[in-house]
């Protein structure tokens, strides 16, 4: 049997499993919880004991579970799961996953850490703020930036920082109110259009050239006195590399504007270009996804914020500091600082986890986790643009970095079947497969992003899976259409998520709006 006949018979265990407050039991507990841990007699007098602003109303409407149905919803729920452990996920683009060290787990869950609290003297934490300093110091080589701060919680939270400081430098200035616009490229991250908008920027979009390329030209007209900041992905998530981006920074400076680098998409260039040598003033990385921690949507995350040194009075606070006297402290000595972008200082396992990858793999590691990641990528690229069907977004700019965004708009043409349909049938091969951020732009698109954990057979055997759903679609049409058959997923009606009155993303939420009561059953 060939690795494509074994993934045909791939079949997901499937439960009709109802969400967790659906099989709440009023009385039923899966833990009884200890009574106070102080010298009151009784948890009454706990109670009593405490400010009356900080007493609820009414007790919490939580889930009440006994043991065993806990753990079974929960395995259940996993059951119905795939990842990178147990299945070949290239196919979901743009989000670098890889192969991420059980042994920094082990790290990062233990006790010395794991019990820590974050309000704890910091004399007490010198270990932690030690891996935060040093961290930093690691991306001093990786960026050639000066300053960092670890405290976002995610990618779309590091542009958030950058905003921040954007905004932060221009009220110093004296211009924020003159300042208010952004500028963005179609193809950078769609939180590089979005956090500027929140922050209450005006976002101007670059469309791209017929080569894929922000037009520059379009870039000259844009830029104004009132532009405080530009926003550019690099490479942009077709996977084309900006190679003028330099040009692109030097226009932006000229006119005073500020640089803001989204290096999400980091693991092609790391030891073989960094943010400083494309002249921008800020970035933010990842430090899960590229730096060995899982996606965020499978753990925390972490998106560093690094800064030329100019820029520190308004990076975010506290920042960790070193010195003979102090040892390592956090530093709120920043009047000028954008103020605090989440609680407490940042997610410190996070960082942990991307501390020991980098430093167990050293400068010449990281490069070639940046080579191999190029290399499967264009491998990859060659074998999906053979199969009947598929094309790639700006062909007349074939080479590609760490991912493509490609496009069935062929196999639609000849067959009627798009992206959703492949993305359905490939769920019955055990495996993923994302198309791109929405709207589309490159019709019935597919992203793909093998990086450097991912074998020449692993890339063979997911090829071979999208060669066989395009077989499928020009022989066996009937075959697509009853898809998927062996996966939990199913066909949906899209257009119910297109419609903002219909979202209901809290129980609470979904009970007042779709069965008029607040309580669960």
């Amino acid at each position: 049997m060939n690795n494509l006949e074994r993934m045909k018979r791939f079949h997901q265990a499937k439960w009709n499993e109802p969400i967790i407050y659906e099989i709440s039991e009023p009385g039923a507990r899966a833990v009884l919880v200890p009574g106070p841990c102080c010298e009151c007699t009784s948890a009454e007098e706990a109670v009593a004991s405490l400010p009356s602003a900080m007493l609820r109303k009414e007790s919490p409407k939580l889930p009440e579970v006994a043991q065993l149905q806990l753990v079974r919803h929960y395995n259940h729920l996993s059951q119905e799961n795939i990842g990178v452990d147990g299945n070949i996920d290239i196919g979901q683009g743009t989000c670098t996953m890889k192969y991420n060290p059980k042994v920094n787990e082990r790290l990062a869950g233990d006790a010395k850490l794991s019990e820590m609290h974050p309000l704890q003297p910091e004399g007490t934490a010198q270990g932690i703020l030690e891996l935060f300093y040093r961290t930093g110091e690691l991306f001093k080589e990786i960026s050639g930036l000066d300053v960092f701060s670890m405290q976002p919680g995610g990618g779309s939270h590091g542009v958030l920082a950058l905003a921040s400081i954007v905004r932060a430098y221009w009220r110093d200035m004296g211009e924020e109110n003159k300042r208010d616009e952004i500028i963005t490229t179609l193809f950078s991250h769609p939180a590089d259009c979005a956090v500027p908008i929140v922050k209450g920027y005006k976002v101007t979009i670059i469309q791209p050239d017929a080569e894929g390329y922000p037009d520059i030209e379009a870039f000259r007209a844009a830029v104004s006195e009132r532009t405080a900041a530009i926003f550019f992905t690099n490479p942009e998530d077709t996977g084309i590399f900006n190679v003028r981006i330099k040009e692109f920074t030097r226009i932006a400076h000229e006119r005073g504007i500020l640089c803001c680098y989204d290096q999400a998409n980091a693991n092609g260039l790391l030891g073989v270009t960094r943010t400083v040598e494309a002249d921008f003033d800020m970035s933010f990385f990842n430090l899960h996804k590229t730096f060995g921690a899982p996606h965020g949507c499978g753990g925390p995350a972490t998106g560093m914020v690094a800064a030329k040194k100019e820029l520190r009075p308004y990076m975010p606070v506290p920042l960790v500091e070193h010195s003979p006297e102090k040892g390592y402290y956090l530093d709120f000595d920043l009047p000028k600082s954008c103020g605090k972008i989440k609680s407490f200082w940042g997610v410190a396992p996070v960082v942990v986890k991307a501390y020991s990858w980098i430093m167990s793999l050293g400068a010449e590691g990281l490069r070639e986790v940046s080579r191999v990641a190029v290399l499967n990528n264009n491998y990859c690229m060659k074998k999906i643009l053979a199969i009947r069907g598929a094309s790639i977004s700006f062909p007349n700019h074939r080479p590609r970095v760490e991912q493509a965004r490609y496009s069935w708009q062929k196999l639609k043409e000849d067959t009627g079947f798009g992206t959703a349909d492949v993305q359905r049938c490939v769920a019955d091969f055990g495996t993923h497969y994302w198309s791109s951020h929405e709207p589309w732009v490159i019709p019935e698109p597919f992203t793909i992003e093998p990086s450097e954990s991912y074998s020449k057979q692993d890339l063979d055997d997911y090829t071979a899976v999208l060669a066989e759903i395009a077989r499928m679609c020009y022989e066996e049409p009937e075959a697509v259409r009853r898809a998927p058959v062996n996966s939990t997923v199913h066909h949906i009606d899209h257009d119910y998520f297109d419609d903002p009155a219909k979202y209901a993303i809290t129980w609470r939420a979904y009970n007042k709006k779709y069965k008029g009561y607040f309580e669960p059953r």
